[in-house]
């Protein structure tokens, strides 16, 4: 939580932000564009902001790892030089940091949801268990950008550039039933759609996940999560040498 440090607020920005942002697409939204998602009649102006947010939330918890992942080690510097530290644990400490961030926003969500649709679905439960592969991907992807941020140092800039592409390339800010058919297969190819349209599918909607596509999903990810920690563990030799 160093990004707070000496700041007026501290932590209190976690919670600021998240409502802040709602409360600005809760009014753009409803207010200014009166958008619906999709053509469901069940979602109303407030809905579209609030299914919106709730990609978002998977969204950020995504970005914030992976744009900070390529700058972990260069940026303690101390861990690899001087300290014996088990400097592979600073991509799980980046995840906790952005849960923690993930967290205030769902609460904020949750609260948007009571408010505007007066209960909450059951199925909330399983979010969690949505998310287990979202973050084995991110652990493994972060041990990779990490080890290669010590090596390319222009790899903060190549991956915000790509996170930012990768933004639009995911049902965020658009309903996958609004693209056309074949632009929604090449969509789900991305595995963060499938997350995000889980996510809504479970928080908003009260639907159970697709199981057989989360089980691939959570191999997908057990597989990356194993092949990022292996790179990390064979070139971290390397670190003290190059910084």
């Amino acid at each position: 939580m160093g990004r707070y440090k000496g700041s007026f607020l501290g932590l209190a920005w976690s919670l600021f932000n998240p409502i802040l942002m709602l409360t600005v697409y809760t009014f753009v939204f409803s207010v200014i564009f009166k958008s619906r998602w999709g053509s469901s009649p069940d979602a109303g102006h407030a809905d579209f902001a609030i299914i919106l947010f709730t990609g978002l939330i998977i969204f950020n918890l995504f970005a914030e790892c992976i744009n900070r992942s390529t700058s972990l080690i260069t940026s303690n510097v101390n861990f690899v030089k001087k300290v014996v530290f088990p400097i592979e644990i600073l991509p799980i400490v980046n995840l906790l940091a952005a849960l923690f961030h993930a967290s205030i926003s769902l609460i904020v969500l949750f609260i948007a949801i009571l408010v505007f649709k007066h209960q909450l679905h059951f199925t909330v439960l399983l979010l969690p268990v949505i998310t287990i592969p979202l973050m084995l991907s991110i652990l493994g992807l972060s041990w990779i950008l990490a080890s290669l941020g010590v090596f390319v140092r222009d790899m903060p800039q190549t991956i915000s550039i790509i996170v930012t592409i990768l933004m639009f390339l995911s049902p965020v800010f658009y309903p996958l039933s609004a693209l056309p058919v074949v632009f929604q297969k090449i969509v789900m190819l991305n595995p963060l759609a499938f997350m995000i349209e889980e996510a809504r599918k479970v928080v908003y909607w009260g639907n159970e996940p697709n199981w057989t596509m989360l089980a691939i999903n959570m191999l997908i990810g057990l597989v990356i999560f194993a092949a990022g920690f292996l790179f990390f563990q064979k070139t971290k030799k390397g670190f003290a040498d190059v910084i």
